[in-house]
This record gives structure tokens, C-alpha cells and sequence, in this order.
């Protein structure tokens, strides 16, 4: 029997999944760079949150459901970048009135911009993609990653210097 302010209850279960989802969704998609893996994650996490809410302190639950979803994307990380080449290179767009060489440019651009936001570390990266992606402040990102909010701005800082880096050499 549940006690009264445990996961469990079904109300206090779906606040907590409507405040958790989509920023662990989130982490988990800057972390990994698919968007199914990270979806399908964080539902796997949240299930397992309800299959195991007895044994998960309410004030432990945050903690729980990225641990869980974090191990579960590094299990199908192999599998996940066959996934992420194949969306890369098959993306359609419908550009039929856009002049040729601005689709190109575009494209090279786009191409260029991804994979410098894919070389930067991976620490920084996800700092960098919560704050711009998410709208995140820095004290929130510092929450989320267990930091200091100077740690956040150092991250985010240095990736902004290497995608400045990048896409100048692009020029």
C-alpha cells in the first residue's frame, strides 16, 4: 500500500512525468543525437519509474530516470549511429522554387554547422544545445548536470569559440 507522497500515486506520477519528460528527452537527445532513441528512452525510463516506484524514494525519482535512460541509450549506442548516418544522408526537403546554388550553399552550410556542433565535446555540447535548443539558464543546466554555473558558462563558452572556429574555415 502506497504511502501518501510516493511516486506511486498516480497524480503525483504524472506531474512528475509532465515536469521530467521532455527535458530529459532533451538531455538524451544532445547526448546521443537521435530523437527516436531519445524518446524511447525516456518512456522506458518513466515505465520502469512506475514498475519500481516502491522502491524509489520520491526526492531519488529525477536521478532514477536519467540513470536508467542514460544506460539504456549507451546499450544501443552502435545501433543508434547506423540510424543517425542513415537520417543525415536522407533527408528530403522540398526546395522546388529555391535558387540551385542557394539550396547547395544551404546545404553545405547545414552539413558544416552539424558537424562542428557533432566535434564538439561532448560536455560542452550538451551545455551548449540545452541552453540555445532548450532555452535553459545557466543555473538550470548547473542543476540538471550536477555542476557549477561557471562550469556551464566555461562549456558553453568554449563551444561557441570551436563552432566560431569551424564556420570560419568554412568561408
Amino acid at each position: 500500500m502506497p504511502e501518501n507522497n510516493t511516486i506511486c500515486q498516480e497524480n503525483i506520477f504524472s506531474t512528475f512525468f509532465k515536469s521530467h519528460a521532455k527535458g530529459l528527452r532533451n538531455y538524451l537527445y544532445y547526448k546521443f543525437g537521435n530523437t527516436e532513441q531519445a524518446e524511447d528512452a525516456t518512456q522506458e525510463a518513466f515505465i520502469k519509474l512506475w514498475q519500481n516506484c516502491k522502491d524509489v524514494p520520491i526526492e531519488k525519482a529525477k536521478s532514477y530516470i536519467y540513470t536508467i535512460a542514460t544506460n539504456n541509450s549507451l546499450n544501443a549506442i552502435a545501433h543508434n549511429k547506423v540510424i543517425l548516418s542513415y537520417e543525415k544522408n536522407n533527408t528530403l526537403i522540398d526546395r522546388t522554387n529555391e535558387n540551385p546554388e542557394h539550396i547547395l550553399e544551404q546545404e553545405q552550410f547545414e552539413s558544416k554547422l552539424l558537424k562542428a556542433i557533432n566535434n564538439i565535446n561532448e560536455t560542452q555540447r550538451i551545455a551548449f544545445l540545452m541552453h540555445r535548443i532548450d532555452g535553459k539558464k545557466y543555473a538550470e543546466i548547473a542543476s540538471e548536470l550536477n555542476i557549477s554555473v561557471k562550469a556551464v558558462e566555461k562549456r558553453i563558452h568554449l563551444a561557441l569559440m570551436e563552432l566560431k572556429k569551424e564556420i570560419e574555415n568554412f568561408k
